[in-house]
């Protein structure tokens, strides 16, 4: 069923545009010629400041950021990019501990892959990226949640009239607690929905999420837990279909 790798010279403009930001200039090279073959434009750049110059002049699907790097990490950038944008960003880096993986997800990363990394999980991990940042058929009428009110059609979050952004993981975890108000998900039922790996990141989400829904992100009166099980979405019962 998988189709054979594409030479560079056959990806057409449609294809997913990658930027890889890496300071090692051998895996940097490495990581461009293999996705080039698997279906992807690429380009790289060998720090922050080359990432950014990039930025100005094209437009990205998703960016793979390396965490250290001199000059500005990793992690800087990627929380800088995430307070202008919603581009899938994936983090590489050599320190895989769990609260190395929290620390970049916090920061605004949708996903983290420890070095070494297997290529396949590489390619795994960036094409269910670009799929949940993929604008959601529209369903559904807007869900009320006190101030805010988000509308499944347009994947846009609204709190006291004033847009919201959200990155493409908070997205596609809202869009898909609001298709499903009042019913509860486990945090593994969740991480197989969304095709995140673990389930601590579930939990950063749904925090982040609460932050731009909740009065008190500490009470939360929307997104609330299920002790025992996961999470649930439960909006305004009187305006859970209101059009505005």
């Amino acid at each position: 069923m998988n189709n054979p790798p594409r030479p560079a010279a056959a990806l057409a403009l449609g294809d997913p545009h990658l930027l890889v930001v890496d300071d090692d200039e051998r895996l940097r090279a490495l990581l461009q010629r293999y996705l080039s073959e698997n279906g992807y434009r690429v380009s790289a750049a060998a720090d922050a400041a080359e990432a950014r110059a990039l930025m100005k002049g094209m437009s990205f699907d998703g960016l793979i950021l390396d965490v250290m790097m001199p000059g500005e990490s990793g992690l800087d950038l990627a929380k800088d990019m995430r307070r202008q944008s919603r581009i899938p960003i994936l983090m590489l880096t050599a320190r895989g501990d769990p609260s190395d993986r929290i620390a970049g997800l916090e920061q605004g990363a949708d996903d983290y892959l420890p070095k070494p990394f297997e290529p396949r999980e590489l390619l795994l991990r960036i094409a269910s990226l670009l799929r949940r940042a993929a604008p959601p058929e529209p369903t559904g009428k807007p869900v009320r949640m006190g101030a805010a009110l988000y509308d499944p059609a347009t994947s846009r979050l609204t709190r006291g009239g004033k847009p919201v952004r959200l990155t493409g993981s908070e997205a596609a975890l809202l869009a898909l607690f609001a298709a499903n108000a009042g019913q509860a998900f486990s945090r593994s039922e969740l991480c197989t929905r969304l095709g995140v790996a673990l389930e601590r990141s579930i939990d950063v989400q749904v925090t982040r999420l609460r932050r731009k829904i909740e009065e008190d992100p500490k009470l939360p009166l929307y997104l609330q837990t299920v002790r025992g099980t996961g999470y649930v979405l439960v909006p305004d019962r009187k305006n859970m279909n209101a059009d505005g």
